[in-house]
């Protein structure tokens, strides 16, 4: 195991404390629309899949790292709110996919919208904290 400093505790202590201040902005700005911050995370998941692949509760709950039913209680949730809903899949009848409703899009166009903003300006100070920690001895 490599020694560590007191300077590598403090750049990564930095980091994570920069990081945090951006996550609980975007998550007080979930909440102060209406949504839970998990709920948020599902649907930037949902929009924010690689090209090429069509999001299911699977795939979500590897993203956001939380279990299957986990997902579909936040899908449940967002479906009764018309932001979310489920399709099955047109080749694979058991597969059922995830699709932003347009009141979804609508909603998440302006947390994103935001939250680009917000780390346009935060982003000096993120990358000075990760380059701290990243640089070798």
């Amino acid at each position: 195991m490599p020694d560590l400093s007191a300077t590598d505790y403090l750049a990564l202590a930095e980091f994570r404390h920069q990081l945090e201040r951006f996550l609980q902005r975007r998550r007080r700005a979930a909440r102060q629309l209406g949504l839970q911050p998990k709920q948020y995370q599902l649907m930037l998941a949902v929009k924010g899949m690689p090209k090429g692949q069509r999001p299911t509760v699977g795939q979500i709950a590897e993203r956001l790292q939380i279990q299957n039913h986990s997902v579909v209680e936040l899908v449940d949730r967002l479906e009764q709110r018309h932001y979310i809903q489920r399709q099955r899949d047109e080749v694979d009848h058991r597969v059922v996919r995830l699709i932003i409703t347009p009141a979804g899009e609508a909603l998440l166009r302006k947390l994103v919208s935001a939250s680009l903003s917000e780390l346009r300006t935060e982003a000096p100070a993120l990358l000075k904290a990760l380059t701290k920690v990243l640089r070798k001895k």
